[in-house]
């Protein structure tokens, strides 16, 4: 797999950040519209009705700031995923908002837990340890880039502040190195010169044939100098320095 078919423009690398943002913020409209709020969908611990909340509560936010907060990282990460991991990126997020929000279920305390923080971590997480599972230099330079700009988020997976939900921070954040663990993902192979195949015959290459065993350039005649596959002759010039009276 070549650089070119895997990272691919697509349509869902625009759509999916837009109609993710574009159903936040509709939501919240609604519920300024209709003069309430939909926090009882939001995930509420250790009871059933809560478990509609695993699903729902991404869309709920309690204030336009908390909106706010959640829509630029929301819409650049989900670019990211689609982008650079097209072929999962449907899957990460589907099993990635069950398991955090399960999560959040079980652990949590009794509030009502609403926002798409949770989708955040998620998408930090799997993108920063997925590039660094793969090795491919561009999607680890993409980790080292999430990690850069959001790494001081780290903190909120922990109980410092109170009104955050913690719980669903580290669901999502633990969801995203699951899945990146367990989900395979094709990276293209790294370009690899003629020289660098097995089956490599230094015989063949029209620049060695000017070295002699030893590594001493050979002057050939017109007449004997190798022809490439296009039947272009491959000449090469050894520039001789001119000596200079201190190295008589």
């Amino acid at each position: 797999m070549t650089d070119q078919h895997y990272f691919k423009f697509s349509n869902a690398v625009v759509l999916a950040p837009l109609i993710s943002v574009l159903t936040i913020w509709t939501v919240f409209w609604l519920e300024l519209q209709l003069h309430t709020n939909f926090n009882q969908y939001g995930i509420y611990p250790g009871t059933l009705k809560g478990l509609r909340g695993v699903f729902l509560s991404p869309f709920i936010h309690g204030s336009v700031e908390h909106l706010y907060n959640n829509t630029i990282p929301l819409a650049i990460l989900m670019a990211g995923l689609f982008y650079f991991y097209r072929d999962n990126a449907f899957k990460v997020l589907v099993l990635g908002i069950l398991a955090s929000g399960l999560f959040t279920w079980a652990i949590g305390r009794p509030s009502s837990h609403i926002g798409a923080s949770g989708v955040i971590y998620l998408l930090v997480s799997f993108i920063f340890f997925k590039g660094l599972i793969t090795k491919y230099y561009r999607l680890i330079a993409l980790s080292l880039i999430v990690v850069f700009i959001y790494g001081s988020m780290l903190w909120y997976i922990f109980p410092i502040e109170e009104g955050i939900s913690w719980e669903g921070h580290l669901g999502g954040f633990l969801s995203g190195l699951g899945l990146a663990l367990l989900i395979r993902s094709d990276v293209p192979s790294p370009k690899k010169y003629p020289w660098e195949h097995d089956d490599f015959n230094e015989a063949d290459d029209p620049f060695l044939q000017h070295f002699d065993a030893d590594g001493n350039f050979i002057e050939k005649k017109e007449e004997d100098l190798p022809i490439d596959e296009h039947g272009i002759k491959f000449t090469y010039i050894l520039k001789k320095t001119p000596k200079t009276d201190s190295e008589d």
